[in-house]
């Protein structure tokens, strides 16, 4: 006799529908996943990928619709209910205490107290044995403040382990990982579906989905478009089906690269805590030539776009543009020498969210537009509107706030304020960073346009497959120095990987 449909499922999100304030989240979307499977979730920001999580971890109630797990119906009131049911959620932000310990972390919300008191040794045994069971070695009496990026990921995995849990989500957990860290993941994605448990990956990166995934679901616009096994599909496909159209990759244009434009030469810099970040950096880029920096976050890669735009002080070394020496200059007089920046926090520091469109896109250009001292607002609003078509800046109107653009749109206008005028020299620090595989596209097409008239350009990303797609040279920043510099042509990404996670590795080229 064959199984009601339920039956076949760990999970099971039946018709599930929700809205928000003039948004449909999730339109009547059917989603399953089997016991020992790996199961991928795409979609463009916005798609309703979170949102859908979310109502399964018990974030979010779901207007329509049930919820099965293992063939029985439940309500989830909360994700206290969730993970009482077995179900943990590793978030793509980390919700760790810096100053707690491993177990700390591990145990929190889960202690397993005794006339009031918390037998630790017996929780750092358990730690070290799930630790040890799933390649996840860390010690559980190490400070989250001491732990590399990868390692933090592994505390929010065994927080998950700590509390059998038996069905995890993870929300994009290689965005931040080495290249060696992201196949150490995947085999542990492996493993939990070897014993049977169940893993839901949403991910933005096409490749990794068909590298682990058994079957991928994906969604766009709040609606199921399809859920296929990967071996039955491509990269190309289930693109076509996050946007509803081809994607064309942009190709990187051959530019003949001569004139110096930025010279960094043995550069300084401490940070706000009074520690060496910047050690020794030393580097050039020619007109028309995109350099890669690639690095795992925290490793001096935002101190050194902010020393080179004037944002920090360097105790040492020179920064020269196009000859001349602007070392600790004011970020104003930099960006007189046709310096652009787009910085990692577009809504922190790349836009100032309760200005309007308008008021963005001409952020540290306003005496461009004035008239003999007199502000000019006709002058503005004819660039404004140009500039916001060009780049296909989706908003109501030029005079509407910025909080309320999306952060692809987001990210198009601040592209516009910095590409719409002639631009020497940009500096880009995570150019694409949680936009989807539309926007991202738009992104690096815009950076390689910019390359084409001549533009040198820094580019500082974690995403690998960005760094060799558009870089012509690698630059890998580890501990505050670059420790290595090679031809994209002749770079190994599995080198780089290592040069990333402080391997010392030979690879061809220099800094200059």
């Amino acid at each position: 006799m064959s199984l009601r449909p339920q039956e076949r499922y760990k999970v099971e999100l039946r018709n599930i529908a929700k809205r928000f304030p003039g948004v449909v989240a999730n339109d009547h979307i059917n989603f399953e996943v089997e016991a020992g499977e790996v199961h991928g979730l795409l979609g463009e920001n916005g798609a309703g990928k979170t949102t859908l999580m979310n109502i399964l971890y018990g974030l979010y109630q779901p207007d329509e619709g049930e919820i099965y797990l293992r063939g029985e119906k439940v309500k989830m009131r909360s994700c206290r209910d969730a993970i009482n049911l077995g179900i943990g959620m590793v978030h793509q932000l980390f919700m760790l205490i810096p100053t707690f310990t491993v177990t700390e972390s591990v145990i929190l919300g889960a202690e397993d107290a005794t006339r009031g008191f918390v037998n630790i040794p017996q929780a750092e045994k358990k730690i070290k044995e799930l630790s040890e069971r799933y390649g996840l070695e860390i010690n559980p009496r190490s400070k989250i403040w001491q732990l590399s990026v990868g390692e933090r990921q592994r505390v929010e995995i065994l927080k998950q382990l700590y509390r059998s849990a038996d069905i995890f989500i993870f929300d994009e957990p290689t965005s931040t990982l080495t290249p060696k860290e992201a196949r150490s993941l995947f085999s542990f994605f492996r493993s939990l579906a070897r014993e049977g448990h169940s893993v839901i990956f949403i991910t933005h990166k096409l490749g990794e989905a068909m590298e682990v995934c058994d079957r991928i679901t994906v969604l766009r616009r709040g609606k199921l478009i399809m859920t296929v096994k990967a071996e039955r599909t491509n990269e190309r496909e289930l693109a076509n089906m996050m946007v509803g159209k081809d994607l064309v990759a942009p190709i990187r244009p051959e530019v003949e690269v001569k004139e110096v434009v930025l010279e960094v030469k043995g550069l300084h810099a401490f940070n706000e805590d009074g520690n060496l970040v910047l050690k020794n950096v030393s580097f050039s880029i020619r007109k028309g030539e995109i350099f890669g920096i690639a690095g795992v976050a925290g490793n001096g890669q935002s101190e050194l776009a902010e020393a080179i735009t004037g944002l920090r002080k360097c105790s040492e070394g020179e920064v020269f543009i196009k000859g001349k020496n602007v070392t600790n200059a004011p970020p104003q007089r930099i960006r007189q020498q046709k310096v652009g920046y787009i910085p990692e926090e577009r809504v922190t520091r790349g836009s100032i969210p309760d200005f309007t469109v308008a008021e963005n896109i001409i952020l540290g250009y306003q005496a461009d537009f004035a008239r003999r001292g007199i502000f000019d607002s006709t002058l503005m609003d004819q660039y404004v509107e140009k500039v916001v078509e060009e780049y296909d800046v989706k908003t109501p109107s030029i005079d509407s706030p910025a909080r309320f653009l999306s952060g692809g749109n987001l990210q198009r206008l601040i592209l516009a304020r910095e590409l719409s005028r002639e631009v020497q020299l940009l500096i880009s620090e995570m150019p694409t960073r949680g936009l989807d595989i539309g926007a991202t596209e738009y992104v690096r097409r815009k950076l390689l346009e910019a390359k084409k008239m001549g533009a040198a350009i820094l580019l500082i990303s974690e995403d690998l497959d960005e760094i060799f797609d558009l870089s012509d040279r690698i630059g890998v920043m580890y501990k505050g120095q670059i420790v290595g510099v090679v031809p994209t042509s002749e770079a190994n990404i599995e080198e780089i990987g290592l040069l990333m996670a402080g391997a010392k590795v030979d690879v061809k080229g220099e800094a200059k």
